[in-house]
């Protein structure tokens, strides 16, 4: 005869558990020393897709540099991406410039209290709106990410794939109504906790868990099945070869340079020449300089030492080149610099594909 199982927590059992957990055990980030909406809106839009051990440094300095809206708002973009070089997905970085604009002009200055008026700011999905709203206001909003969409799926054993519309949709019906109104910000930031530190996707700490008593899929031994494990894009794999110009002066080209690779790699930001390459990337390399920058004499590309980049699904390699020219060439969206300062361009928005090409030509000199 299988024992009977003790019953289930109630949600305001549930609530005060995870709450006395989460105050007692939170991690202490430097966005949870406010309540300002500005600085918790920052680091909401610089935690998507980022980790945050990768976060903290940049969110510190971010906000010496821009430490409010108006300060952000009144910024070139250039400006902004320069201090947003190095997390990736550099549309965050260009949509939280355009909102901050948007708050300046048509909110005086405030995050809006709204939800409706928060979704309509650029790049604000429901998701960061509620983690705002919520924390900053206590609106009460639930949130809905990765973390918290598996605590929710296996306190329910919720099988399958957890972003199916279905599921996701069932999901966030739970998620409010499980939400602690008293306390939304807190109770959101648990979840994203417990899911972070305890619930994680492989091998869930399930015996130091404070809700492990109201986990069905624990109690059906199916946390390791729950959730189903996403399909993975088959990865691409991709060569970029980029050429560094220098003249007998000691200077280089940098130019803005809408190309297929643009949105994978250098995000509208000051790159070198480059172009995606298969078989003859040298070959391959030239052709795009006699043809994009009007270089008609015999050019001499030098092989640099190759460079791996990383983005989402596709794996890339960077085949880096030294053209050396008696003349840099003059066109427009163009900048000149000395090589030497190609490691501390502080007055340009480069991206780490372009500072991973650059040391490449450091390494090249150091070596000799």
């Amino acid at each position: 005869m299988k024992p009977k199982l003790s019953p289930r927590p109630s949600p305001v059992s549930i609530q005060t558990r995870l709450l006395k957990w989460y105050r007692k055990h939170r991690r202490d980030l430097p966005w949870r020393h406010s309540h300002d909406p500005y600085r918790i809106w920052i680091a909401e839009v610089m935690l998507q897709q980022t980790r945050i051990a990768a976060v903290v440094p940049y969110y510190d300095r971010f906000l010496k540099r821009f430490p409010t809206v108006e300060s952000l708002a009144r910024a070139r973009q250039d400006s902004v991406l320069k201090y947003w070089s190095g997390l990736g997905y550099y549309s965050r970085a260009r949509n939280l410039h355009r909102a901050a604009q948007e708050i300046v002009s048509k909110h005086a200055g405030k995050f809006p209290p709204s939800l409706d008026a928060a979704l309509k700011l650029p790049g604000i999905g429901h998701y960061t709106a509620a983690a705002v709203l919520s924390i900053a206001y206590e609106a009460p909003l639930a949130v809905l990410d990765g973390n918290v969409a598996r605590v929710l799926a296996r306190l329910d054993a919720i099988r399958g794939d957890l972003r199916a519309p279905s599921s996701w949709k069932l999901l966030a019906s739970k998620a409010q109504d499980l939400l602690a109104r008293e306390a939304p910000g807190d109770w959101n930031q648990a979840l994203m906790e417990l899911g972070e530190t305890i619930c994680t996707p492989r091998a869930p700490q399930c015996k130091i868990c404070p809700i492990a008593q109201a986990c069905r899929a624990r109690r059906l031994g199916l946390t390791e099945s729950i959730p189903a494990p996403r399909k993975k894009r088959a990865p691409v794999h991709q060569k970029i070869a980029a050429a560094i110009l220098r003249d007998p002066r000691g200077r280089t080209l940098l130019i803005k340079d809408p190309g297929a690779h643009d949105d994978v790699l250098f995000s509208r930001m000051w790159q070198f020449p480059a172009i995606e390459v298969t078989r003859q990337p040298r070959r391959e390399l030239e052709a795009h300089l006699r043809a994009t920058l009007g270089l008609s004499t015999p050019l001499s590309l030098e092989p640099l030492p190759q460079a791996r980049h990383g983005v989402t699904f596709r794996n890339i390699t960077l085949l880096p080149f030294l053209v050396e020219v008696a003349k840099l060439p003059r066109l427009p969206r163009t900048r000149t610099l000395p090589v030497s300062h190609l490691r501390r361009t502080s007055h340009l928005s480069i991206s780490s594909a372009t500072r991973k090409i650059a040391d490449a030509l450091s390494k090249a000199i150091s070596s000799k």
